[in-house]
């Protein structure tokens, strides 16, 4: 595991917090000048707030240094980065095929960026408020402390937003949008076990060799990273293997767990590959969203009962867990039944498909079933499944009504309403790629002309330079011999003229 890709080398020094945050807050407060210069009044609010609050956060912060040195760049802030690139071309390119203005698509992209990184952390930290004693180390996420379902949430309210804003619908967008967080799951996942967060539970001894050595974690030397509540530094399934006398404080590594990073990271490129492939299928807006909403809603259900983490968070209520997970399962094949089931034509099949969604309930319901009922485990469901299962269950109905208007009226469910503004703008940039085109071709066939009106040009020129040069010998014969040429030459002209005169014109034209 590499939870430190790199560091940066940068000399130790201590650093006044106070003047750091009041540097950022000059940079606030330029920041809103030039908004209000704009007639940007939001974004011009919103800074000079930014401005005031670091202002007076710098005074509070007086006497207080920062310390700065070698610069770590942490394996998941690389990945997350990563995926956040990959998302962007992936969105405008999937939002350019589908008629969506890009720029406001990519302003949007941002827009929802930026808040569901936010919505993910707010989410990490309301359920695990006993890990955080300053701002600052809710505000750190380089280490990770990012839940999936709270970037999705984040997203969703900061592109709603953003959307209202220009009055353009928001199933079109979140069309296009879902297949980069399907991405993101893919590659942020492998970020998430470069650190060695999300763990799952320990493997049976009979695992495969391969899947025992993926889920493996080893205690990292002391000082890489400091472990929460102080004592040696030590991956998390180390920590936590070492906290439960699993395993003493010389070992080595953890016991091995479930990869469940990387299964989910497989998760998000099969939902990549099934998103794309269902955009071939799609009949109407929001369709790509919803399957995605329900198709991960119930792979993630299914993952975090593998997971062994302890940072998740609990929802009520209590129930014992052979029926607690059965029952989800079966909510999640009602979901399937009045929804997505309707997408396959064929009766035989979707009906099969409809029964063998019943199969996972079973499934759970015995293996998780205790000899004795009086035994049986008490369980909650962890936040993400929680959400997991009510998202889920709401995008199957959302889609059953979606679907039922797109058989009725197909091509109004498959129609995107821009607004005037945004319509007069795309026609005046297609009005100008189309002067442009026709401009340069009439620039190339003016550069082609060129050269063949000189080479006429020349073609022309030539006889008659030939022609100047013939006469010049005539020209230069003495004058006597001119005069003699014209005394001989005059009789000649006036017999030809009597000979016009004497014949009428009907014969000259016979």
């Amino acid at each position: 595991m590499h939870p430190i890709l790199f560091r940066i080398p940068i000399p130790h020094a201590d650093v006044p917090l106070m003047w750091l945050l009041l540097v950022a807050a000059a940079i606030a407060l330029v920041v809103a000048f030039f908004q209000f210069r704009a007639q940007s009044k939001g974004g011009a609010i919103i800074a000079g707030v930014a401005a005031l609050a670091l202002a007076a956060y710098a005074f509070k912060m007086q006497g207080k240094t920062f310390a700065i040195g070698p610069l770590p760049i942490y394996s998941y802030g690389v990945m997350l980065g990563l995926s956040l690139v990959v998302g962007w071309y992936l969105t405008l390119g999937l939002a350019e095929r589908d008629g969506l203005p890009k720029e406001v698509m990519a302003n949007n992209y941002v827009v929802t960026a930026v808040a569901a990184v936010a919505g993910s952390r707010i989410l990490y930290i309301l359920t695990n408020l006993d890990e955080f004693d300053s701002l600052p180390a809710m505000m750190d996420v380089r280490k990770g402390g990012l839940v999936a379902y709270g970037g999705f949430i984040g997203g969703f309210l900061g592109s709603l937003f953003y959307l209202r804003r220009y009055n353009l619908p928001l199933l079109p967008w979140a069309d296009v949008a879902v297949p980069s967080l399907a991405s993101g799951l893919m590659i942020t996942r492998i970020g998430c076990y470069l650190f060695g967060c999300d763990f799952g539970h320990q493997l049976p001894k009979d695992a495969p060799a391969f899947l025992q050595k993926l889920g493996t974690f080893p205690r990292w030397d002391t000082g890489l990273i400091d472990a929460s509540g102080g004592g040696p530094s030590g991956s998390p399934a180390w920590l936590q293997h070492l906290k439960k006398h699993l395993i003493s404080d010389d070992a080595t590594a953890s016991l091995p767990v479930h990869p469940t990073q990387l299964y989910e990271s497989l998760v998000g490129a099969s939902l990549l590959a099934l998103l794309l492939i269902s955009r071939r299928y799609q009949k109407f807006r929001g369709q790509i969203f919803l399957i995605f909403t329900f198709a991960y809603g119930i792979c993630r259900f299914s993952l975090e009962m593998l997971r062994a983490d302890d940072e998740r968070g609990w929802i009520p209520p209590s129930l014992p867990e052979h029926v607690l997970m059965p029952l989800s399962f079966i909510l999640f094949a009602i979901g399937y039944i009045i929804g997505p089931s309707k997408m396959i034509e064929n009766p035989t099949i979707r009906s099969v498909t409809r029964v063998l969604g019943f199969i996972p309930a079973i499934v759970v319901f015995f293996a998780l079933k205790p000899e004795s009922f009086g035994t049986s485990v008490t369980v909650q469901l962890s936040t993400s499944q929680a959400v997991a299962l009510s998202t889920g269950v709401a995008a199957c109905m959302a889609f059953s009504v979606y679907y039922q208007a797109a058989l009725a009226h197909p091509a109004a469910a498959m129609a995107i309403v821009l607004p005037p503004s945004l319509l007069a703008g795309e026609a005046a940039v297609a009005e100008a790629a189309v002067v442009s085109k026709v401009a340069d071709e009439d620039d190339d066939d003016a550069s082609e002309a060129k050269p063949k009106k000189k080479a006429a040009d020349d073609s022309e020129a030539a006889p008659r330079k030939k022609k100047k040069k013939t006469r010049k010998p005539a020209e230069s014969k003495d004058v006597g011999a001119q005069t003699g040429e014209t005394a001989e030459a005059a009789p000649k002209k006036k017999k030809s003229t009597e000979e016009r005169t004497s014949n009428p014109p009907e014969a000259e034209e016979s």
